[in-house]
């Protein structure tokens, strides 16, 4: 059961993602969260998230936000982005990320989801099927994890022992 709770890789950030060598290995759609993945928690996209989404598209990707969060902060990010969203997505459960599939219409074998929480974002990718990168957590200078993190950090500590 724990071994669903295991991303196929983790990152320090979603800036180090080898996004060329998805491409080259054939992964075709990418589905992220937003908070504390791409951007602090209910900041708006940024120039540096705005270039990278250019990129994506550059290399032949087709994008998609899922997210928990409220339909207004994720269609102002997603506009931002230019990409499709679902908001109040209910992550880990497997309809948004079968949702995301069908609108970018890309079989679960072609996606990759990029998120930063074992306990919602990996776990519901991998009930999915879905290929997915866990990335550090965006957090701000001092910030102490919640106990959620805590848990999190211990359940990807023994994964690695």
């Amino acid at each position: 059961m724990l071994e669903m709770l295991y991303p196929g890789e983790y990152l320090d950030s979603t800036y180090e993602i080898d996004f060329e060598g998805l491409s080259a290995e054939g992964y075709r759609g990418l589905i992220f969260d937003i908070d504390n993945t791409l951007v602090y928690q209910d900041e708006d996209s940024t120039p540096e998230v705005e270039a990278l989404f250019e990129r994506l598209r550059m290399i032949g990707f087709k994008t998609f936000i899922l997210s928990n969060n409220s339909e207004e902060r994720v269609r102002r990010f997603a506009k931002k982005v230019s990409s499709p969203y679902l908001s109040g997505a209910h992550k880990p459960l497997k309809i948004g990320y079968e949702r995301a599939l069908s609108i970018l219409g890309v079989r679960r074998e072609q996606a990759v989801f990029l998120g930063d929480r074992l306990l919602t974002d990996i776990l519901g990718a991998r009930r999915c099927g879905i290929w997915c990168i866990l990335v550090e957590y965006i957090k701000t200078d001092g910030e102490k994890p919640d106990m959620i993190r805590r848990l999190e950090g211990h359940l990807y500590k023994r994964k690695t022992e």
